[in-house]
């Protein structure tokens, strides 16, 4: 009785813990705030695009100001001309060997067309996301909220 009873106990902790654990990575759908007037400005999905790669695409623009249509004018790659909406934003990140951070793979700013080395850090039991974009010493961190 007392080892069904353990043995519950820790099923019960397992299932419990679980969602918490999944939370911790980059997958899934993140809003990113505005570093000036601290308004929502997009929402972007990140998925798994096959062996631990993670891909990010602007699934939904937030801004007052956003047009429908808006298309990435400033990119210089294959994402020229093409709507935001939809746009990958984030290829490449990677999973560090040992550690809850992703990193390896390139962040676009689509306002200005750049693409920084990017480096995601889940905080907060997975509930909110670091997002840094670099280019060499010089670089800024976002902090993305989980959208449940």
């Amino acid at each position: 009785m007392v080892k069904a009873a353990s043995t519950a106990a820790v099923l019960l902790f397992a299932a419990a813990a679980a969602p918490a654990w999944a939370q911790m990575t980059p997958e899934g759908l993140w809003r990113n705030i505005d570093d000036k007037t601290g308004e929502a400005k997009a929402e972007i999905r990140i998925r798994d695009a096959g062996g631990g790669v993670l891909t990010g695409v602007l699934e939904k623009r937030l801004s007052k100001d956003a047009k429908p249509d808006e298309v990435c004018d400033e990119c210089s790659d294959d994402r020229k001309g093409k709507p935001l909406v939809g746009l990958e934003l984030i290829r490449g990140a990677k999973k560090a060997e040992g550690k809850d951070v992703w990193e390896g793979g390139k962040i676009l700013d689509p306002e200005n067309g750049r693409n920084y080395t990017l480096r995601m850090t889940p905080i907060e039991g997975g509930k909110k996301l670091e997002v840094r974009g670099s280019i060499g010493p010089f670089g800024r961190t976002q902090t993305w909220v989980r959208v449940q």
